[in-house]
């Protein structure tokens, strides 16, 4: 059966070498993603693709986000960079690579829905990735609605990455994030906070064919199923200095019901249960398989196979696990 991974991770070399002339030394996750042969070596990432048969990836940049390069000049630089690079190999292995999505700018709104344009429908970007924070500032912040307002217009899916570094500390009493706690809970939890915050400034009443695809099967919001449904439909009850009951009103639907309206991913790392839990919130239709490689142990294969496992483990018809494999993804990007 076909596979389409919708959101693995590459440093073309154009890019890669963009990047460490304007960061230099590279540290904590970034560095980890130097690390990983696969993420700048293409012929061992072939290799490996060739061991999976019918299997095909879309390309995205794996993080430092452009937005961490200190100006919007340096930003927008290192974003058309990474499409234009990735177009590249989009254009010289179709069948391995039948799309890529685009980085951009995001401390630059005008740049980065221009960018946007420039990518999709010059490029053949299937969408953009951005972060679940924008040097801290929180997506519904009112400068970035241009960008949204342009991605609707376009018709393309938003993938949201969770970004946290271990200078956001776990405890106000320290002063950074210890045991990588920054990246194991943190993750989830930006993505999860990043979805609230899209819900509640009644962007999706606003734009209501806006398309967000959260990583990681949705952060911690399947789990916590119950604290979203009936703890949301609570919102001010337990609250002093904010009278939240206006908004419920304003809300054109329940909470819970605007978080079944993103799109997630199988990005499990290989937890059955994980991926279960996220197929029962969001629905088959709402899914897409993506393994996050190459951030494995074994540097690239084994979260792609232990996500074909977890995959084919499903309680689900054959139907429904082509439209997990690629068959969703294929409709929501607009790939053949």
């Amino acid at each position: 059966m076909r596979k389409l991974d919708i959101f693995t991770h590459i440093w073309p070399k154009p890019f890669h070498e963009a990047l460490l002339k304007q960061t230099g030394q590279m540290k904590d996750i970034h560095r980890r993603s130097e690390a990983v042969p696969m993420m700048t070596d293409l012929d061992m990432r072939l290799r490996m693709m060739d061991t999976f048969g019918e299997y095909q990836q879309i390309l995205s940049l794996a993080a430092p986000a452009p937005d961490a390069m200190g100006t919007p000049q340096a930003g927008r630089e290192l974003s058309r960079i990474g499409s234009d690079s990735m177009a590249e190999l989009c254009r010289k292995y179709p069948e391995r690579f039948p799309s890529f999505i685009a980085s951009v700018a995001m401390i630059d709104p005008e740049g980065a829905a221009e960018e946007a344009r420039r990518a999709i429908r010059e490029l053949g970007a299937c969408g953009i990735q951005i972060y679940s924070n924008v040097n801290g500032k929180p997506l519904d912040a009112p400068e970035f609605r241009p960008v949204f307002k342009t991605m609707e217009s376009l018709g393309k899916p938003i993938w949201i990455h969770p970004a946290r570094t271990a200078d956001f500390p776990d405890y106000l009493t320290e002063q950074r994030s210890l045991y990588e706690i920054w990246w194991t809970f943190g993750w989830p939890y930006e993505s999860s906070a990043a979805q609230a915050r899209i819900v509640f400034s009644k962007m999706l009443d606003e734009m209501p064919n806006l398309k967000f695809i959260i990583h990681h099967a949705g952060g911690m919001v399947p789990f916590f199923e119950g604290r979203v449904g009936a703890g949301w439909d609570q919102l001010g009850a337990r609250t002093s200095f904010t009278d939240y009951r206006p908004l419920l009103k304003e809300l054109k639907r329940r909470p819970l019901d605007y978080f079944k309206m993103f799109y997630a991913d199988t990005a499990t790392f290989g937890s059955q249960a994980a991926l279960e839990c996220a197929l029962n919130f969001y629905g088959v239709g709402h899914m897409l398989f993506s393994s996050d490689s190459p951030f494995d142990p074994e540097g690239g294969p084994m979260y792609i196979r232990e996500t074909i496992r977890c995959i084919d483990a499903l309680d689900i018809s054959a139907a429904d696990r082509e439209n997990l494999y690629y068959k969703n993804a294929c409709k929501l990007l607009g790939i053949r």
